[in-house]
């Protein structure tokens, strides 16, 4: 099993590599850099001449690299990721990019990682439920259901629950985790229900779309599985029909959805960081939109990077429960 995952890890360092190159290609490949902006800045806000604020800007570039070839931008910025863990500095924020990432990304993961446990359990119920009374009543509302979480956009989905809370229901606080008296306090009950009142819009968004797909899915599955030869025999010899379905059926259904957790974590990411952006919720969306607008490119090159090595990671622990799961994976690898 260790050489299996040894294996996986190893054949990831590559692909995270190439990604990082094409990232930074893609970021570097739109006109503009932060010294624009900041040229911006000066002849808006300073009343400096066009003459002035372009030397201001050409000096900043020089001073922060901006000017040199591309390739020497990479592997300046590659190089002190690999040797230091040093993602650069914002040129905005004027702090390490490791600090804007570390505030970011974590309150985007934990939102992610609920949201998805929300939409596989959900989801996955809701499947099993809809297999097993095909063609009912049941089974067509949960099939509406799921059409309608897979075909409805995010942001329009948010778009709409904004404009219902604000000028239905009259809410004032949009776009923050915490009423104005929580924000610096300690934790408490009181403090994380303010913290569910403020961000459950997000975590209904995300889930919907997941739980969709988990529910179409499992119930596709667990109907082919039901008419399988080892499902009949185990019927023959008189199982209930519950312990048909959930010790022999169900797990048999479930790798499909396992093999599905390598996407999951990206997916989700990208739900949140849609769903925030209309929200405007602090988390990585937000960053990586504003970083863009004002050409702040480590910050959006190591948030592309973050996303990226998410769909690795998350390929990795789909293998690895695949393995556990199905012992043939596991030795396929080996063998490789």
């Amino acid at each position: 099993m260790l050489r299996f995952i040894a294996i996986r890890v190893l054949a990831a360092i590559p692909v995270l590599l190439i990604l990082s190159v094409v990232t930074f290609g893609i970021i570097k490949a739109q006109p503009g850099d932060y010294a624009d902006y900041l040229k911006s800045q000066l002849m808006m806000q300073g009343n400096m001449s066009n003459a002035d604020a372009e030397k201001q800007a050409n000096a900043y570039r020089e001073a922060h690299g901006l000017n040199g070839p591309l390739p020497l931008q990479y592997l300046h910025w590659i190089t002190g990721i690999v040797t230091r863990f040093d993602f650069g500095d914002s040129f905005y924020y004027n702090k390490p990019v490791a600090q804007i990432v570390e505030e970011r990304l974590s309150r985007t993961i934990l939102l992610a990682l609920t949201c998805h446990l929300l939409a596989s359990l959900i989801g996955i119920t809701l499947g099993i439920v809809a297999a097993t009374r095909q063609y009912s009543w049941v089974d067509t509302l949960f099939g509406f259901i799921s059409f309608l979480g897979m075909t409805i956009p995010r942001f329009l989905l948010a778009i709409i629950i904004i404009y219902i809370l604000a000028f239905h229901l009259n809410v004032q606080e949009i776009g923050s985790f915490f009423s104005a008296k929580y924000g610096g306090a300690p934790w408490s009950w009181d403090k994380f229900v303010d913290l569910v009142k403020h961000i459950w819009p997000v975590v209904f968004i995300a889930t919907f779309g997941g739980l969709a797909y988990n529910m179409r899915v499992m119930r596709g599955n667990l109907l082919d599985v039901l008419k399988t030869q080892y499902v009949e025999t185990a019927r023959a010899k008189g199982l209930r029909e519950s312990a048909v379905v959930m010790r022999h059926a169900v797990p048999n259904a479930l790798h499909p959805l396992v093999a599905y957790q390598g996407v999951v974590l990206p997916y989700m990411l990208t739900g949140e960081v849609e769903v925030a952006i209309v929200f405007g919720l602090p988390t990585v969306g937000p960053a990586i939109v504003g970083s863009l607008n004002v050409g702040d490119v480590w910050v959006t090159a190591t948030f592309m990077l973050v996303l990226a090595a998410t769909l690795i990671v998350g390929n990795i622990i789909s293998d690895i429960l695949l393995a556990l799961l199905d012992p043939r994976v596991r030795l396929g690898g080996a063998a490789a």
